[in-house]
C-alpha cells in the first residue's frame, strides 16, 4: 500500500459526518463464519485429519491434526523451488448460507447474497508443509461453481513459495488476490470451503536435511467473511462503547524506516504497512521471532521483526505484503489466532480494546479528510481512545518509530475507515478470547 507522509490532526468537536462518502457495513452487511475447535470442525468432512490436542504453538488446544495421507500430488512451484510430490489430507466444510439479511424486492423479501467472500485461517506445520484453501459458491438458483483456489500458503518459504493464484474467473465471479468477488447480479447465496494440508513427500527437498515426518501439520481455525458492498450514504458518528480513556501499550513500528530493505519482498517503506502492523500486533502479546530466526538480517536493523514479517507474509503472485489473510495467518507460528473481518462502527471496535486486543484497520484518505493525511490505502493499529472518544492509533506511515503514535478525530477516522467497508484483521492468544458479538446482529467475529 502506498501513501504520503501524514501530519498529526488536531481535535475537533464531534458531530455528524454529513456527506460521508460511504456508510460502512450496517447490520446484515457482514457475517463471519468460523470453524474453531472439535465441535465446529465436526460439522465438516475430515479426510486424513483428526481432532488432537497439544500442537506445539497451541498447547492444550484442539486442532485438526495430520493423521494420514489420503493422496499424493505433484506440484511445480512457479517461483523457483524445485518441483516435488506432496502428500495431502483435507477438511471440507458443509454448504453454508452467507448469513446476510434480506432486502425487500418485487414480490417481497429476497436474499441479497454476498458480493465478497474472504477466507482466513490459522495453521501450523514443520518445514515442508503448506496449506491450500479452496472455495466453492452457490447462487440463489442453486447453481454451483467449481472450486476456486484462494491461497497456497506456507509458514515459511524454504521449500515452497507462498502465493495466491491469479487469473481465476468464470460466470460466478473472480478471485482478486485474497478475495472472491461475485459476478454482477449473481451474488453468492452459500459457500463451502476446503482446506488441504500438504507435506513434502521427498525428503531431499527439505532444508538442512529435515525429515518430512518431523512435526505434524495442523489447522487451528478457519473463517470465511461474507459481505455485501455498503451503499453510499451519510451516517452519524458512533457513540461511546466503553473504551474512552483506554489505551493499549502497543509497541511502535514505522514502515518508513525500512525503506529500501529486502527488495525481494517489495522493498520496505510505503509497501510495508501490513508487515509493520502485524509485527506490532504480534509484539504486543509478547510473541515474535527468536534471535536465531533473524540471523539473515542486518544486525543494525532498527526493528528486524518488521523485515522478518515482510518475508513471512509476502505473496509471490501479488508481489507484495498486503495480503490480509497472509498477515492474519503469520502470527500462528507464535501461538496467536488470526482472522479477517469487517466491523460496523468504532463503538463495535471498542469492544476489542476493552478486551485488550488492538485491531488493524484499513483506510484510504484524501488530504482534506484526515488533516493533511493523504494515501491511496494504508493500515493502522487502533490502540485505544482519548477521553473524548478520538481514536489513538499506531500509524506506521510515519518517519520514525517514535512518531508512530497519533490521534485522529473520531468522526473523521470513522468516516474514512467505514467508507472502505470497515475492514480489519486481528490476532489474539487463545487465553485472551474475543469479546461477545453485538447482540441482535449477525456475528461478524
Amino acid at each position: 500500500m502506498t501513501g504520503q507522509r501524514p501530519g498529526i490532526t488536531a481535535p475537533h468537536p464531534h458531530g455528524t459526518t454529513g456527506d460521508a462518502p460511504g456508510s460502512g457495513p450496517r447490520p446484515g452487511l457482514a457475517a463471519l463464519h468460523r470453524w474453531d475447535g472439535a465441535t465446529t470442525f465436526a460439522t465438516g468432512t475430515a479426510e486424513g485429519l483428526v481432532p488432537a490436542d497439544g500442537a506445539p504453538a497451541f498447547p492444550g488446544r484442539t486442532a485438526l491434526a495430520w493423521c494420514e495421507a489420503v493422496g499424493s500430488a505433484g506440484y511445480a512451484d512457479p517461483f523457483g523451488h524445485r518441483p516435488g510430490n506432496w502428500q495431502y489430507a483435507r477438511w471440507t466444510s458443509p454448504w453454508t448460507p452467507v448469513g446476510l439479511d434480506e432486502r425487500a424486492g418485487p414480490g417481497g423479501a429476497a436474499p441479497t447474497g454476498a458480493d465478497e467472500l474472504v477466507p482466513s485461517w490459522t495453521a501450523t506445520g514443520p518445514a515442508g508443509s503448506r496449506l491450500t484453501v479452496r472455495l466453492q459458491v452457490r447462487d440463489a438458483a442453486g447453481a454451483e461453481s467449481g472450486w476456486f483456489t484462494m491461497a497456497r500458503w506456507a509458514p515459511g518459504d524454504e521449500v515452497v513459495h507462498r502465493t495466491t493464484v491469479p487469473g481465476q474467473a468464470d460466470d460466478f465471479g473472480t478471485v482478486e488476490v485474497d478475495t472472491f468477488r461475485a459476478a454482477p447480479g449473481r451474488p453468492a447465496a452459500a459457500f463451502r470451503v476446503r482446506t488441504v494440508l500438504l507435506r513434502a513427500e521427498d525428503e531431499d527437498v527439505l532444508p538442512h536435511g529435515g525429515a518430512a515426518a518431523d512435526g505434524v501439520p495442523a489447522l487451528h481455525s478457519l473463517a470465511v467473511l461474507a459481505s455485501r458492498t455498503p451503499e453510499r450514504a451519510s451516517r452519524q458518528v458512533s457513540g461511546p462503547g466503553g473504551a474512552w480513556g483506554t489505551v493499549l501499550d502497543v509497541p511502535q513500528r514505522s514502515q518508513e524506516v525500512h525503506t529500501g530493505h529486502c527488495p525481494q519482498y517489495d522493498g520496505g517503506g510505503e509497501a510495508w504497512a501490513g508487515p509493520a502492523c502485524t509485527a506490532m500486533l504480534t509484539a504486543y502479546f509478547g510473541r515474535g521471532p527468536a534471535p536465531a530466526e533473524l540471523l539473515w538480517l542486518d544486525p543494525q536493523d532498527p526493528s528486524p521483526d518488521v523485515d522478518f514479517t515482510a518475508r513471512s507474509v509476502y505473496d509471490y503472485a501479488y508481489r507484495g505484503c498486503g495480503n490480509w489473510a497472509f498477515n492474519a495467518a503469520h502470527p500462528g507460528r507464535y501461538g496467536l489466532l488470526g482472522l479477517v473481518t469487517r466491523l460496523r462502527s468504532l463503538t463495535e471496535l471498542e469492544r476489542f480494546v476493552l478486551a485488550g486486543i488492538p485491531v488493524a484497520t484499513a483506510q484510504a484518505a484524501r488530504s482534506s479528510e484526515l488533516g493533511g493525511y493523504s494515501t491511496a490505502g494504508n493500515i493502522m493499529v487502533v490502540c485505544g481512545f482519548a477521553d473524548n472518544g478520538d481514536v489513538i492509533v499506531n500509524d506506521p506511515l510515519s518517519p520514525t518509530d517514535e512518531a508512530v503514535r497519533r490521534t485522529y478525530p473520531r468522526g473523521d477516522f470513522e468516516r474514512v475507515w467505514l467508507a472502505g467497508g470497515g475492514v480489519v484483521y486481528l490476532v489474539h492468544p487463545p487465553e485472551r478470547p474475543l469479546p461477545p458479538n453485538t447482540p441482535g446482529l449477525p456475528a461478524n467475529w
